[in-house]
């Protein structure tokens, strides 16, 4: 992890085109290639630019150019560096999921089709560079759909979801590789980037899965 604090300017070429003027910022580096910009007054915990890895990171006296498999292109330009600090975090253990949530990927595990008709399960915790996926699925027409399960669905469940599909992509055994992502409450937020990132939504009953009748009152 490197961690520098300086005023820059940041431009971010891609999908769009954006521009941060020269202000006092956070740039953090992960030993993984992820690269995010972060201001100290706007009272969010997401960076203000940031590009995913898998990454290319090129250091110039006065530059930092971030550039991806994709076509896009971040570019740092620094006018004065304050603070410059680099320590290893070694391996990390990942994410205990608390007993609901990990329940609940053992039930939808055990009924795949509960997300979807016809979903069948190839393996739990499927591996990949960045992580593992809860389930790898096959759909009615033998189609890999990654599925990522939370308890209460956000916006960095879609995200956490869209980075693992850019990796299973990759795979030429698996693409096309579609996401569902499913849990039991969804933000309206992460419903709209989930759209946009073409991943399809599913909320499911907890309950219901256990076989426990839901005490919610229904026409039906």
């Amino acid at each position: 992890m490197r961690l520098v604090v300086a005023i820059c300017s940041v431009d971010y070429e891609g999908r769009l085109q954006a521009h941060l003027p020269s202000a006092h910022r956070l740039i953090m580096a992960k030993a993984d290639g992820c690269v995010a910009v972060h201001a100290d007054n706007r009272g969010a915990y997401k960076p203000l630019m940031w590009m995913n890895a898998p990454n290319r990171i090129v250091e110039e006296e006065n530059t930092w150019t971030i550039s991806n498999p994709k076509g896009e292109k971040l570019l740092i330009t620094i006018e004065e560096v304050l603070s410059d600090f680099s320590f290893d975090l070694g391996d990390d253990p990942g994410l205990q999921k608390d007993g609901v949530e990990a329940h609940l990927q053992v039930l939808l595990a055990e009924n795949p089709g509960s997300i979807e008709e016809g979903l069948s399960l190839t393996r739990r915790e499927y591996p990949t560079d960045i992580g593992p996926v809860d389930m790898l699925c096959r759909d009615d027409k033998d189609k890999a759909v990654a599925v990522e399960i939370k308890r209460r669905g956000g916006i960095d469940g879609v995200e956490q979801l869209t980075r693992y599909l850019d990796f299973l992509n990759r795979d030429p055994k698996l693409r096309p590789v579609r996401g569902i992502f499913v849990a039991q409450e969804i933000t309206p937020q992460a419903k709209t980037l989930a759209k946009d990132r073409k991943i399809s939504c599913v909320e499911v009953d907890y309950e219901e899965l256990q076989g426990i009748e839901s005490n919610v009152l229904r026409l039906f």
